[in-house]
């Protein structure tokens, strides 16, 4: 119904900004301010009084949001195309509400409308830079939730585009945390580059990326979420892998070569060291110690040549496999370059239509600098109107001197470059098109071009989006494969001449090597048997009544023995240095309490000379620390000695400080300075040479080998310490060094000087398998100290026999003995009777091979002689506890199997989720772990056996990556990680072997139990 009253008047020409219209209920505009003139290029005369439906493009569209304006009293956010007076489109969004006069009656109703033009292509142009990403692109809003991302996404996930919007981004990596922690340093930093993570796909299969990302923001300025670039290196760390493994095999096999010379002169270099030694022996006085430097020599040398033997060996075998490998890479490199995902398009509507065009300014942005690639955009005239720093460092040019410059003066070939341009316009897109890029320094790239189109909102192209890919470091990886396949070849015939040369010289070395090793034996032997009754009987003596001149006697013999212990150690030490046997403890110790027994060791000779100890220790050194202690005390035997040995006057100060601590470990610093005769500066560099002294006299004079700083030096370096010497002829000498200690919780006590007998052992009865009778003697006087029982056997038949008809707690066991020795009287004790009864070797040959001989043939433990009574003691009662033990344990495991049956190992969960129960991917994948599985067990027995560890912590790491597919425990997993661990360090124990084993049960149950599996399913498909 028409109403005549009019309503107050409504000044739209003071509104500053917007379009603003009033219409009356008849659909007349009745008045129009500014902005609206501008955006329809008609003058107010021509709208006016005119209905409101002569401009826009779809006029029962408008009616309709009118008849829902009059029903509901405002309307918001709809889109109007109006045509302008010029004949163009103008694009805008809409919000009207009726307005009423005094009394509630409606007189029409007034419309506020923004351009969205520039927000719709602005839309368009941010889809486009999306899509044009050839990696991975994400954004993601402040909680971590997908807003967008482009199809190479969908693609290494496996997951829908509806699935992975507004889903939780950090769910995609295989470590969700350190994703979550980068996404959080990029709000901290505003951007993070290169960080390396994996992308997971549903199927399994992983994707090595580096993580890009940088924040946007609002035209407020406040941040609104991430944009993320994931770059895909896992073609590039496989090639980069495959070229360190080719570049090791060129110089493995140039090193070969250079190996097998050295062999083909080895003979000639044994023939010269032993013309050296005899010119030697002319000079020392202690020959039987030159000899064995010397045959250490050799030793060093014949392990060489053996290792260099085994290496050309094993090369040999690997060669055409790894030729083989060179093809195929070759093969799969090439393949690669040409996989690209096919481009696709993509219109998605930004969810809300209301974003200024500075947050889409900022959003664009963000986009194009995401990229790692070189990525620009091009208007349709050819001219660059946007780039991203990696364009800028591509070309060397300035962002201002790019800015409309013509896109293809940048490139070698530049009418093959337009060439390509205009095909992206007549097909809309282009794939993995080579070309170069040129450096203004002159610099080439080479890149694969893609591009695509993007368009303004009437549909037409607008300009082009295009990437970059940089290829160079693919073609040139390719190119060294081919050289690399090429010298392979070319080095195996090389080494195949080394190995024929190798061959002959290695026999040489291989009989110097047991000429050495049975002289140490010997030697060892020869002296430790008569020393062990020596010293032995001194200690049991000194235990007795005796007059002070029987003690000093006693004392002068017990000194001497001992220095004569001493001096043996220092050359078999020297062998064990040499040969790389030498192996440090890592156990508790007091290293306050262990100094202070190791100077009052020298105190009644320092007071025979007058001289003064000054001991300074730093009280901040923890308590109790991890380490060897017996090297240490070795260490600082030698310094001390030689201290207390070349000074005449004055004093020996001996200092240990802290020079670092943290939560793990500490360095400390050790010192012995004296106030000798000091040492000539041009001697100071071969002091810690073997068999050298300061000079001739000073040997004559004060005696010694000069062997004993050689070994402080080799017993220092191998655990990762450092010794320095100070020193001026007549003011005395300062020898520092370094030794890093972990830290430790754990207490511990000192040895007691005196044997405390436990208690709890009793009843104990000693088989003592020994030939010589002074020797059996000791033995029987020691044990009977200890209140144990004791029988003697002469040799090892007559052990055999008493063990036939008698029980016996333990064995202590000669290794040299008449009829049948200690190894031969083991193993058929070990073998024939089946016995585990415990086996201590008292041996005079403490050797590797000796040592090495009695674990192989089943010993519990050894000792050396002459037999320390405490250690004697010590080690009888920790065989006996650990046999009780491993008994108990043993009828544990026995009733345990008898009662219960063994439970399964392996837990087909995690596969069927993965598989999503594809019976035949299943079948696949179980197949494939019990072909694998097997030959990586014999390849780490192999290894361990031949003490390969390199190959060792290779195969294992290998295996470990499977237990989760099959759902082994994690249990094991940490086993096998330990394995691969003591397979790197530098101590080897026992516990190695155990584990192995372990590994090894549970791998072949669960091949065992998937077979079971196998066989089912194949039953089913």
């Amino acid at each position: 119904m028409e109403n005549n009253s009019k309503p107050e008047s409504i000044d739209l020409g003071n509104i500053p900004k917007g379009s603003f219209v009033t219409i009356d209920t008849h659909g007349k505009i009745t008045d129009i301010n500014e902005a609206s003139i501008k955006s329809v290029s008609f003058s107010a005369e021509d709208i006016v009084d005119h209905l409101a439906t002569s401009s826009p493009t779809d006029k029962k569209y408008l009616q309709k949001k009118w008849q829902h304006l009059f029903e509901k009293g405002f309307s918001k956010d709809y889109s109007l195309t109006i045509n302008r007076k010029t004949g163009e489109l103008n694009e805008s969004s809409y919000n009207a509400s009726i307005y009423e006069d005094a009394n509630g009656i409606t007189h029409g109703f007034f419309t506020n409308a923004t351009d969205s033009s520039a927000q719709i292509l602005a839309a368009q142009y941010s889809h486009s830079l999306i899509e044009a990403s050839l990696d991975p692109l994400i954004t993601i809003d402040s909680d971590g939730k997908i807003t967008d991302m482009n199809e190479a996404l969908v693609t290494v996930t496996g997951i829908l585009r509806n699935e992975l919007t507004g889903s939780n981004f950090f769910e995609y990596f295989t470590e969700k945390e350190q994703a979550k922690q980068v996404y959080k340093e990029i709000f901290t930093n505003n951007s993070i580059e290169d960080f390396p993570l994996t992308i997971k796909h549903i199927d399994g299969t992983n994707t090595d990326v580096l993580f890009n990302g940088s924040i946007y923001k609002n035209i407020e300025g406040i941040v609104q979420g991430v944009v993320v670039v994931a770059r895909n290196i896992s073609g590039q760390k496989w090639a980069v892998d495959l070229r360190i493994a080719n570049a090791e095999l060129a110089f493995q096999n140039i090193e070969k070569e250079k190996r097998a010379a050295e062999l083909a002169i080895a003979n000639k270099e044994l023939i010269f060291q032993n013309q050296e030694k005899e010119k030697r022996a002319a000079e020392l006085v202690m020959a039987n110690q030159e000899l064995a430097i010397l045959n250490d020599e050799k030793e060093k040398r014949a392990n060489e040549l053996i290792i260099a033997n085994t290496e050309l060996v094993y090369q040999n075998q690997e060669k055409e496999k790894r030729a083989a490998e060179l093809v195929l890479t070759n093969k799969k490199l090439i393949l690669q370059s040409k996989e690209k995902e096919k481009w696709k398009s993509v219109n998605k509507e930004l969810t809300e239509l209301n974003h200024t065009a500075n947050l889409d300014s900022q959003y664009t942005l963000s986009l194009i600098e995401a990229s790692r690639d070189p990525l620009v955009t091009i208007n349709t005239k050819g001219k660059i109107t946007d780039m991203n720093e990696a364009f800028v460092n591509n070309t060397g040019y300035t962002r201002e001197e790019l800015t409309h410059s013509p896109f293809f003066t940048y490139f070698t070939e530049q009418d093959k470059a337009s060439e390509v341009y205009q095909e992206i316009f007549d097909k809309g897109s282009v794939n993995d098109s080579p070309l170069t890029l040129r450096h203004r320094n002159g610099n080439l790239t080479d890149v694969l071009f893609n591009g695509s189109v993007y368009k303004n909102e009437e549909g037409n192209v607008a300009g082009v989006v295009v990437v970059a890919r940089d290829i160079t470091d693919q073609k040139r990886i390719a190119n060294e494969l081919i050289e690399a396949r090429v010298f392979a070849e070319l080095a195996t015939e090389i080494a195949e001449v080394a190995k024929r040369k190798a061959e002959n010289a290695t026999i040489t070395a291989e009989n110097a090597v047991k000429a050495k090793q049975q002289f140490l034996s010997n030697m060892s032997h020869e002296i430790r048997t008569p020393m062990n009754a020596i010293i032995g009987f001194t200690k049991v003596v000194l235990k007795t009544e005796l007059t002070p001149k029987q003690k000093e006697y006693l004392d002068a013999i017990k000194m001497s023995g001992d220095a004569l212990i001493v001096l043996i150690n220092d050359i078999l030490d020297l062998a064990k240095v040499d040969s790389g046997k030498m192996t440090f403890e890592k156990t508790p110790f007091k290293l306050r309490s262990s100094v202070a027994a190791m100077l009052h060791l020298f105190e009644p000779k320092i007071q025979e000379k007058n001289l003064k100890l000054i001991k300074e220790y730093d009280r901040k050194i923890p308590g109790v620390l991890i380490g060897d202690s017996v090297r240490l005390h070795q260490i600082i035997l030698n310094l001390v000695s030689n201290a207390v040995k070349f000074t005449a006057k004055g004093k020996i100060t001996v200092s240990v400080h802290l020079l670092y601590e943290d939560d793990e470990k500490v360095i400390i610093e050790f010192a012995v300075a004296d106030t000798g005769i000091g040492i000539p500066e041009d001697r100071l560099g071969k002091i810690f040479e073997n068999f050298q002294q300061a000079s001739s006299h000073t040997s004559r004079l004060y005696g010694g080998t000069g062997l004993g700083l050689a070994i402080v030096k080799q017993l220092i370096e191998p655990q990762g310490g450092t010794i320095r010497v100070k020193s001026e002829v007549g003011q005395g000498s300062t020898f520092s060094f370094t030794l890093n200690f972990q830290k430790t919780t754990t207490e511990t006590e000192l040895e007691s000087e005196n044997i405390e007998l436990d208690k709890e052992i009793k009843n104990i009865k000693v088989l003592v398998v020994e030939d010589i009778p002074l020797n059996q003697l000791l033995m029987k006087t020691l044990l009977d100290d200890f209140g144990f029982e004791r029988d003697v056997a002469d040799n090892g038949k007559i052990a055999i026999e008493k063990l036939q008809v008698n029980e016996y707690d333990v064995i202590l066991m000669d290794l040299q003995m008449p009829i049948m020795n200690g190894f031969e009287t083991t193993e058929y004790i070990r073998k024939t009777m089946n016995s585990k009864i415990p086996i201590i070797a008292l041996t005079a040959d403490v050797t590797t091979v000796d040592l090495a001989k009695c674990k192989a043939v089943g010993m519990t433990d050894y000792l050396a002689k002459p037999v320390d009574e405490r250690l004697l003691y010590n080690k009888i009662i920790a065989v006996l506890k650990k046999s009780k033990l491993n008994k108990k344990n043993s009828d544990k495991l026995v009733d345990k199997e008898a009662n219960t049956e063994r439970s399964k190992c392996i837990n087909l969960t995690y596969l069927k989720q993965r598989t999503k129960l594809n019976k035949a991917l299943m079948a696949e994948m179980i197949s494939l772990y019990l072909s694998q599985t097997p030959e990586l067990i014999a390849t780490i027995k192999r290894s361990l056996a031949n003490e390969n560890w390199l190959l060792l912590s290779a195969a294992t790491h290998k295996i470990i990556p499977s237990f989760a597919i099959v759902g082994i425990d994690s249990n094991y997993e940490q086993i096998a990680k330990k394995i691969q661990y003591l397979a790197t360090s530098t101590v080897k124990t026992e516990e190695i072997d155990q584990l192995v084993e372990q590994l090894e049960d549970v791998c072949n149950q669960a091949c065992e139990e998937l077979q079971e599996e196998l066989n089912q399913i194949n039953e089913t498909i």
